[in-house]
């Protein structure tokens, strides 16, 4: 079973940048597409990016597309989410986790790590 660490999370400042880190533990995500996904507290967890095992292919949310940029360095079994421009609603719990393909926006894996907190103030 792969266990999942997100990483990076902090409290910036509308307009700021961070960078979030997702390590792969025990089995690793050979092969997988791989996605970020967050949950702010009262709603559901949205799918936020997604990227191919060779990168080639990414896909975003379109409240994220221009500013947050996924991407992966499979030796290191990590992922990554660039964000940038950030906004105040952009505030919640990021989470990693295996996608069933680039066009999915469902996660596959049923545990999930413990997340990484951003939030952004205006």
């Amino acid at each position: 079973q792969v266990q999942l660490v997100e990483s990076g999370g902090g409290r910036v400042q509308a307009g700021g940048s961070l960078r979030l880190s997702c390590a792969a533990s025990g089995r690793t995500f050979s092969g997988y597409t791989m996605g970020w996904f967050r949950r702010t507290p009262g709603k559901e967890r949205e799918f936020v990016a997604a990227i191919t095992w060779f990168s080639t292919t990414t896909n975003y949310a379109d409240s994220v597309k221009g500013r947050f940029t996924i991407s992966r360095d499979n030796a290191k079994n990590t992922v990554y989410l660039q964000m940038s421009s950030l906004k105040p609603e952009d505030t919640a719990v990021y989470y990693c986790n295996a996608v069933g393909s680039i066009a999915s926006s469902n996660p596959l894996f049923n545990s999930w790590g413990p997340g990484t907190q951003v939030t952004v103030s205006s």
